[in-house]
C-alpha cells in the first residue's frame, strides 16, 4: 500500500520538530542556570554600568576637552563601557562553562542522546550574547540620561559595529574554551586575555589620543578597530571600512581557529 502524502510529508518532519524542541529544553535549562550566577550577572550586566558612573562622578571627565575634538571623556567612556562588557562575555563568563562540561564528561555523555552537544554550545552563545547586547544598552542609556551623552549620530553603524564586536567576543570565549582543559585553565587564560584586550578598548588612554604608532597596533586589534568605530558611528560619521574588516576578519580567524581545535572530551 502506497503511503498517503499526509504520512509522508509529517514522517520527516518528525525528527526536526524533536530537534527543535530539544534545542528549546536545553536554552531554558541553561537560562536557568546562567541566572542563578550572581557572580556573572554582575560582571556582565553591573559592572561597565557601574564603571561609567564612577568615572561620570569626576568632575573632569564631565568637562569638554580640546584633546577630544570638543567631546567630554564621558562620552568617550560609553563606547568603552559597552565593549568592556562584550569583552567580559568572552573572555570570563562563557569559557569556565563550556570547559566546565566538557571537563565533567557532559558534552561527551549529550553525544549519545539525541540532544547533541551543539545545542548546549549554541545555547551558551545566545544566552551571553543577549547579556552582551543588555550590557550595552545598560551603558548607552546611562550615559544619556545620567551624563547627556548623546545617543549614537549614525545609529545603524553603531549597531553593526556593536554585533561585529559582539561576533569577536563569542568567537574569542569560544577558542579559550577549545584551548583550556580545565575551567580553571579557561579562566585563567581568560584574564590574561581580558587586560590586554580592555586596554585596547581604551579604558586606560582613549584610542584617538595615543600616539600614531600605539594606535595603528590598537586598532589592528578586534576591539581596538571596534572602538574606534564606536567613536565613529557615536558623532555621526560611517566607520572606516579598515576598522570593520578588521573586526569582521578577526572574527572569522578565531571561529576557525575555535573550530579547528575544539574537542567534545
Amino acid at each position: 500500500m502506497n503511503a498517503s502524502p499526509t504520512s509522508a510529508t509529517t514522517a520527516p518532519t518528525a525528527p526536526a520538530t524533536a530537534r527543535r524542541a530539544a534545542r528549546t529544553a536545553v536554552l531554558r535549562a541553561e537560562a536557568r542556570l546562567y541566572l542563578r550566577e550572581p557572580g556573572s550577572l554582575f560582571w556582565v550586566l553591573a559592572f561597565p554600568p557601574l564603571l561609567l558612573a564612577i568615572l561620570g562622578c569626576i568632575p573632569m571627565f564631565r568637562e569638554v576637552s580640546d584633546d577630544l575634538d570638543g567631546l567630554r571623556p564621558i562620552d568617550i567612556y560609553v563606547p568603552v563601557t559597552v565593549l568592556i562588557g562584550l569583552i567580559v562575555v568572552g573572555a570570563q563568563a562563557m569559557p569556565p562553562v563550556i570547559t566546565g562540561y566538557r571537563e565533567r564528561g557532559i558534552l561527551r555523555r549529550m553525544s549519545t542522546t539525541p540532544v547533541r552537544p551543539a545545542a548546549l554550545l549554541s545555547a551558551q552563545m545566545v544566552l551571553n550574547g543577549v547579556a552582551g547586547l543588555v550590557s550595552a544598552l545598560l551603558s548607552v542609556t546611562l550615559g544619556r540620561v545620567v551624563f547627556d551623552v548623546a545617543l549614537p549620530r549614525q545609529f545603524p553603524a553603531y549597531l553593526l559595529v556593536l554585533l561585529l564586536a559582539l561576533a569577536a567576543s563569542l568567537s574569542l570565549g569560544a577558542l579559550i574554551s577549545a584551548w583550556a582543559r580545565t575551567a580553571r585553565n579557561a579562566s585563567a587564560i581568560g584574564t590574561v586575555v581580558f587586560f590586554p584586550m580592555l586596554f585596547c578598548t581604551g579604558l586606560w588612554l582613549p584610542v584617538r589620543t595615543m600616539p600614531d604608532v600605539m594606535a595603528r597596533v590598537v586598532e589592528a586589534t578586534p576591539f581596538g578597530a571596534a572602538a574606534r568605530a564606536l567613536d565613529q558611528a557615536a558623532v555621526g560619521d560611517w566607520p572606516a571600512w579598515s576598522h570593520l574588516g578588521v573586526t569582521a576578519a578577526w572574527t572569522a580567524v578565531l571561529t576557525a581557529a575555535a573550530v579547528r581545535w575544539f574537542r567534545w572530551e
